[in-house]
Formats: C-alpha cells, structure tokens, sequence
C-alpha cells in the first residue's frame, strides 16, 4: 500500500502523520519549538526552528519511505527571504497584534468595499498585508533585502525540495490575493508598493511543486483548509466545527461569495477550483483554559466538565462573552473583552464553567448565521480540537448551533488532511473527494437536545445584546 506523510506547522510544534491509502495511521511525530514574544502583543518565530522541527519529524515517520508528502501549517504569518532564500527576520505569526495603523492604512489606500471586493476580507492584524508594511516602516533596511515573501508551511516546502511556490488557501489568507480570480492581486500590490516579483508562483493545494527524494510534494494548505479535507469536509452541507485554542465554522461554498461586511473570511479552498467560507473565534477552548487556570489551577478538564453537567442549561442565567483576547468574527474588533454577566451568590465554578461553554456555542453560532445568509448553511458539523474531546461541550454546541455533530475516527486533523493531499498529488487517489470517502470515519454522531435547543435560543437573543452593551464601557 501507498505511505503518504502530512505535515503541520503549528504554533507551538510541528506535527507529522504517515498514513496508508486507506486512511490508517502508521505512525505519528512531534516536534516543538520557542515562540518568541519581545513586547506585549508581539509573537514570532525563527522560521529555522519549524524545519529543525520537520527534519526531526520526518525522520521518526520514515520519511524515506513516502510515496507522497505535503504540509500544512498556520496562517498569514511573515517569512521574508533574501535572495539567497534565508530568512531576513524572525517571522511575524497570525496572532501579532503590532499592525493597527497600518491595517488602517491599508483600507485608506485600497478602499474597503474594493479591498473586500478583491481579496474577500477586511485588513486585519493577523494577516500577512499588514505585516509588511510594518516592515517597510519600522525596518527599513530589511524591507529592501527582500527577494521573496513566503507563508510559514511554504518555507518548510522550500527547504524540502528547493521550490518557492504558495498554494491558493494560503494565498488567500495574505491580503494581496484576488480570491475570485486564484491569483495574485496586481492592484493591491501596487497600491501597497510590494513588487509582484516577491510573490511566490500560486498552485492547487493538490499540484506537486517539487519531490523529497522520490515523492512528490504537494502544495498543501493553510491549516484550516487542510484540517476541513482530514475531517472530510469536501462539500457543501458538511462544515468543520473547531473547539480549538480559537474556534472555527468553515463551510465549503457552491460558488465564491463574500459577506458584504466581511465578518466571515472568503478563501479559495484545498479543493481545487472551490472556494470556503469561515468564522473565527479567538478564544473558544482557550476561555475555559483562561478559567480552569484562574478559579481552578491544576482541576483536570474532565472534573470541570462533571461540575459544569450538574448546572442546566442556561447556566442559571448566568452569562459569558468569550472575547479575551479581542474578537474577529463578527465584529473584527481588537479592543473587545470577555465579561460574565448576571453572576450571583447562587452559582459556583460549575456554572461559570458551564456559561463559559455556551458563551463558545453562542460564538460559534454568530459564525453560523453569517454562513446561512450566504446561502450555504450546512446540515451537520464535523468536531475536532481540544475541546471536542468533551462529550457535555459537543451536546452544547449541537443544540446551540442546532445542528448534527459528528466525531470522526482520526483527530489529526491538519497533518492528516495533507497526507490526503499528498495521496492526491501522487496518484494514489483521483480527487479529494475520493480521498476523504476513502479516509474518513465517522464514528458517533451527536444530536441537539430539543430542551437545551429552546434554552439557547433565548440565550443567544441575550448573547447577541450583550456586545454592543458592554462595548461601550
């Protein structure tokens, strides 16, 4: 049977799977590395460090003895070469926050409609735009060695097989691609004067773009496209529910549409020749991390989780906003704050526990509106992330969300959906679709409790007033 390796560059380690062709995992394989953080809202790394991480991995995967290999890994971050290909800078992650005024000024330049217009999204921090012109203004003198502009995965592809490409997800997700058309944006560039020269040659997430020894290399996909093809979901009606650190909606679209507001992210897809839509979250499994660390140091989740089955759902009133860390979808705004809202003598860490897992449902759901006012709203979610490891959480989510919740038998999510691209560009499989009906394995199905389905939705009327109320103070 054909041996496949999928890649994931994370924000923390690196993450490696080697699987056969029908899906079954040989081997698994890890590797961490420093997140450096040199002032408050700061985070980068040494793009050096991520492939130490994938040679360390692909040795204790075998990786000799692949028949397709393909990475995946975080998004919108910077990686800035010169024109012997070595990294200029540490590279500025998707989670720095350094780059407001120059969002600003990117919307300033561009204009917002047409910015949404061609690239599907508004400027915000994470992305890669911002990133340099940051760069231009506060470095210059590296700014003028670039020769190339490059996405995390994208660097560790380089150094596998000497090839500077990007994939049409990853691309996406910079702010200088024109998302309907699957290329780079002429007009963007030239309005933020970054030499269409330093962008890399786009490909379909499934092309081969180079070989490791004597297995091609797949273009791969920005983590979340990847993650969807591991769970799956490869057509409309089917959407990735995320209970990661952030949490995330993804659905694939029939056809490219954007939210006018751009509250949702318009993708191309690892499908080739389709587009995605999804809502982020930036604190969905991280609030309840944030308050088992604050009100409960060193309570194992599970016992948290007991505590929280004991309150009802409601949370008897009580009421959480899970913006610690600012929130994107819907409302793109860095300045938000979480905030509990009507706590009382009567409730203990249960029920904050409890308010904090339905204040993510709620969080979720805002996704999931915006995903059915595009037309496209699915029939049931695929679970995956840290949190989906509770089966309280998933029941609340089902029933907030109103919608089926499906576990599936391999959890390694972006790592294992680029070994599926990987079968894909060696052959081994004709099409991503074969590929995940071949692969993925549905093994419990989780349905809405039509009681706690009633309670949210009273609850997400009060969740959805709470924002604009307490912004203000």
């Amino acid at each position: 049977m054909a041996r496949l390796i999928g890649l994931d560059v994370g924000t923390t380690s690196l993450k490696g799977v080697a699987i056969t062709e029908d899906g079954t995992v040989e081997a698994r394989a890890s590797a961490g590395y420093a997140l450096q953080m040199p002032r408050p809202g700061w985070t980068q790394q040494d793009p050096r460090d991520w492939w130490q991480a994938a040679e360390a991995v692909l040795a204790r995967l075998g990786g000799g003895r692949a028949d397709g290999i393909a990475v995946s890994g975080q998004m919108h971050g910077l990686v800035a070469l010169d024109g012997s290909g070595r990294p200029l800078r540490p590279a500025i992650l998707w989670n720095d926050g350094r780059t407001a005024e120059e969002c600003l000024e990117i919307e300033r330049r561009v204009g917002t409609e047409r910015l949404i217009e061609l690239t599907g999204n508004r400027a915000a921090s994470g992305f890669t735009a911002p990133k340099l012109l940051w760069m231009q203004r506060h470095e210059p003198e590296q700014f003028a060695r670039i020769r190339h502009v490059m996405m995390p995965k994208d660097y560790v592809r380089y150094r596998l097989t000497g090839e500077i490409a990007a994939d049409v997800s990853d691309a996406s997700g910079t702010l200088m691609f024109d998302v309907a058309e699957r290329r780079w944006s002429a007009e963007v560039l030239a309005a933020l004067e970054v030499p269409a020269g330093w962008m890399p040659q786009v490909h379909e997430s499934t092309a081969p773009v180079g070989s490791a020894g004597r297995a091609p290399v797949a273009a791969g996909a920005g983590d979340q496209a990847s993650g969807a093809i591991g769970a799956g979901v490869t057509h409309t009606g089917v959407a990735s529910v995320v209970l990661g650190t952030s949490g995330v909606v993804f659905a694939p679209l029939a056809g490219y549409r954007v939210d006018p507001r751009a509250r949702l992210h318009t993708f191309c897809d690892a499908r080739p020749g389709g587009w995605h839509a999804m809502g982020v979250m930036l604190s969905a499994a991280g609030s309840l991390r944030w308050l088992r660390d604050t009100v409960a140091p060193g309570t194992p989740f599970g016992a948290l989780s007991e505590e929280a089955a004991s309150w009802d759902a409601g949370s008897g009133g009580l009421l959480f906003l899970p913006y610690l860390s600012g929130e994107r979808t819907p409302h793109n705004d860095a300045a938000a704050r979480g905030a509990f809202i009507g706590l009382g003598l009567e409730h203990d860490r249960g029920a904050m526990a409890r308010a904090v897992m339905e204040g993510v449902g709620y969080g979720l759901r805002d996704s999931l509106e915006l995903l059915t006012a595009l037309g496209d709203r699915p029939r049931v979610g695929r679970a995956s992330g840290g949190g989906a490891a509770s089966e309280l959480w998933l029941r609340i989510v089902a029933s907030a969300l109103g919608l089926r919740i499906e576990r599936i038998e391999v959890e390694d999510g972006s790592a294992y959906g680029a070994a599926l691209l990987a079968g894909v560009a060696a052959g081994v499989f004709a099409s991503v679709d074969e590929a995940a009906s071949r692969c993925v394995r549905v093994t419990a199905t989780i349905d809405p409790d039509d009681a706690w389905t009633a309670s949210y939705r009273d609850g997400y009327a009060r969740f959805t007033r709470a924002y604009p109320a307490v912004r203000p103070l």
